[in-house]
């Protein structure tokens, strides 16, 4: 006999909050009629404009209520990492949230750097305003360190087991038949850091280090939103780029004359 739903939750803490997090921000985005290019993480608009904070964003939302529930049910799955006796033995909790953390930010930077390759060198340039959304990176990336690590197999979506090395290219091909505009290189990215994860390449980004990063890049994320006016900030006014304390025009004193006159 299976586990109750609340001895699932006290057992993976981690999954719990993530999935009670990804559905306040949907019920947040839908309530609010917040769509894909006010969240979503693009080339044009993460470069471009330097909006860097939407590869936090764009991760945590889901405008489509089809896609959020087939990640909430990976994530739920994949929340059996968490178990005292199973793949979490290297770090319990802490290193769930570690890697989980690890891979929504570094996947959202391969993501950039991919349409990049594919916008500038490639000249794909329709992929500079491609836009993504959803936490699939982060579900990819776990999928991935759990087949590199030798976990055997794994429940798709709950249609049934398939050897785990196999999981990461499967959940990819079904995705994208079952949600046509799924992010192709969304989830590719998110592979490509879990490879990464699984060699223990990203050990050394400790909860310390992350809680470093976590405060820069939040201060990052606030500079850049009330530069771009989508965050008040009582009492903080960004000035624009030709308004400062210098003037920079014609000189306030002037010799006419042998007489200084001042404008």
């Amino acid at each position: 006999m299976g586990q109750s739903i609340v001895l699932q939750v006290l057992h993976r803490p981690a999954t719990s909050l993530t999935c009670t997090l990804l559905g306040a921000i949907y019920l947040y985005i839908t309530t609010k009629g917040i769509g894909y290019d006010q969240v979503g993480l693009s080339y044009e608009k993460a470069v471009g404009r330097c909006e860097i904070w939407r590869i936090i964003t764009a991760q945590l939302s889901h405008v489509e209520l089809l896609h959020l529930l087939f990640n909430l049910t990976a994530l739920w799955s994949l929340g059996d990492v968490e178990a005292a006796d199973g793949f979490a033995s290297k770090g319990g909790v802490a290193y769930v949230v570690q890697m989980s953390i690890v891979l929504l930010l570094l996947s959202g930077v391969v993501t950039v750097g991919l349409y990049h390759v594919a916008g500038k060198t490639l000249k794909r340039e329709q992929f500079l305003s491609v836009t993504t959304v959803g936490y699939s990176a982060v579900i990819f990336g776990w999928m991935t360190i759990l087949a590199a690590t030798g976990v055997a197999s794994f429940s798709v979506f709950g249609f049934g087991n398939i050897p785990m090395y196999l999981t990461p290219f499967a959940s990819l091909i079904l995705t994208s038949i079952i949600i046509p505009r799924a992010s192709f290189m969304g989830h590719l990215s998110g592979i490509l850091v879990g490879f990464l994860a699984a060699t223990g390449a990203l050990d050394w980004l400790t909860l310390w280090w992350l809680a470093s990063l976590a405060v820069w890049a939040a201060a990052i994320t606030v500079y850049h939103m009330v530069r771009t006016e989508r965050l008040q900030v009582p009492g903080l006014r960004m000035l624009h780029q030709d308004v400062g304390d210098i003037e920079t025009g014609s000189p306030a004193v002037h010799i006419v004359g042998g007489v200084v006159e001042r404008r």
